[in-house]
């Protein structure tokens, strides 16, 4: 009986891939459980279950009193003296229970405990490995999507993970069989099951990519400093290498733009800004601001965290970008709030020209299209939140900004 006990203990160890050490400290909690239970509570219970000498034992302790009170926990001397010839009054007496004593219900409800106790093992161990991952970067293949909500099924080590919709790019098109890199966000584990949470639109993907392609990167001679992104639309990181013979931009962007190339392909044309970090912080602010050029930059001298950003007069709409998206993004990477205004002073000043050569009827709506000179355009934190009304930038102009934005990009 022993031995086929044994048996089955190793196969299941075998087969689950779960440690014997583990298997035995769940069926004994068991067995103490269903034990407890059949004799109605008993406080006491002994289970002992060696491997190397393939043997187990059961029992239940009681206490020898001269008067029982409690007949569940104690025990009468001249009874306990059958199972100690050394059982003495006020001392504790093992009574040894055979596998028949514990009795239907406790044998069912160690069963239940022990298949409990293995789901138990394999749901840690698989967190264990799922744990892992949690901040890597992960090829996946594409097993299927859902028309319906647009969600992605990959698998990754032979299970199926969710990539939800709001975790895709917008450029994302996917089909069954394409391999596709995840950011491993976090474990997400139930009582029946766990699994990982996955996106593609996390800013640390960004920084898991590069630390692939760029080898100062992974060794350290090139230290990220920090990452803001729009997914789908663009990215600026800021680098930062402590050897002054390396150059951390160059070394980001790689021979012939090959190494930021290959991210952006895996992102699906998202553009990249790969900017200088600078202690100095007026200085890492007008590089967050590329592929602008600034004129000046002003710190707040009340303490806040407020810079204020002069540029060119025809840099303007590339400074602020596409609905304010440059700004923004070089507030987040900084932590500044950043207010942006021309060189001259003036915003706007073709449009005021125009609006003194209008008809008098037409003066007051052109008025109207004013912008005032003391806008901010992006804060830190709810940068999102900035209506586009406060922008000081025309619709029109987004055209230029995405020429501006390509003329720079040649240039540099």
């Amino acid at each position: 009986m022993n031995n086929e006990f044994f048996d089955a203990l190793e196969m299941i160890a075998k087969e689950k891939g779960i440690s014997m050490e583990y298997l035995i400290e769940k069926i004994s909690n068991a067995i103490t459980i269903a034990v407890k239970k059949d004799f109605g509570g008993i406080e006491n219970v002994n289970v002992v279950i060696d491997p190397l000498t393939r043997r187990y034992k059961v029992s239940i302790i009681k206490t020898v009193v001269r008067e029982v009170e409690d007949p569940v926990n104690e025990i009468l001397i001249d009874e306990a003296l059958k199972y100690s010839k050394r059982a003495m009054v006020g001392e504790p007496v093992e009574i040894k229970l055979e596998t028949k004593q514990f009795g239907r219900i406790a044998a069912q409800t160690a069963k239940h405990v022990i298949r409990q106790g293995i789901r138990e093992a394999e749901r840690e161990q698989m967190l264990a490995q799922m744990g892992d991952k949690v901040g890597e970067v992960i090829t996946a293949t594409v097993s299927k999507i859902d028309p319906t909500n647009g969600n992605v099924i990959v698998e990754i080590d032979k299970s199926e993970v969710i990539l939800f919709k709001n975790e895709q790019l917008p450029t994302d098109h996917l089909l069954p069989g394409d391999k596709v890199k995840v950011y491993v966000v976090d474990v997400m584990a139930s009582e029946k099951r766990c699994s990982l949470k996955i996106s593609r639109t996390h800013k640390d993907l960004v920084k898991r990519l590069f630390e692939i392609e760029v080898p100062e990167i992974f060794d350290g001679t090139v230290e990220v400093k920090s990452i803001s992104r729009e997914a789908g639309s663009r990215t600026k990181i800021a680098v930062y290498s402590k050897d002054e013979n390396v150059d951390p931009i160059g070394a980001c962007i790689g021979p012939k733009g090959m190494r930021v190339g290959n991210i952006i392909d895996e992102l699906g044309g998202e553009k990249i800004d790969v900017v200088k970090y600078s202690e100095d912080p007026a200085k890492f602010i007008a590089e967050a601001l590329s592929p602008a050029t600034v004129v000046e930059v002003q710190l707040s001298d009340d303490g806040e965290k407020i810079a204020f950003v002069s540029v060119p007069d025809h840099q303007l709409s590339l400074a602020i970008g596409n609905k304010g998206q440059n700004a923004k993004l070089a507030a987040r990477l900084t932590g500044y709030k950043i207010d942006i205004s021309p060189e001259s002073g003036f915003y706007g000043e073709e449009k005021r020209l125009a609006a003194k050569q209008e008809p008098k009827e037409d003066a007051e709506e052109a008025e109207q299209q004013e912008l005032p000179e003391d806008e901010v355009v992006s804060d830190v934190g709810q940068p999102e939140e900035q209506s586009e009304e406060n922008i000081p930038s025309e619709e029109a102009a987004d055209d230029e900004i995405e020429s501006q934005e390509e003329e720079q990009l040649i240039q540099d």
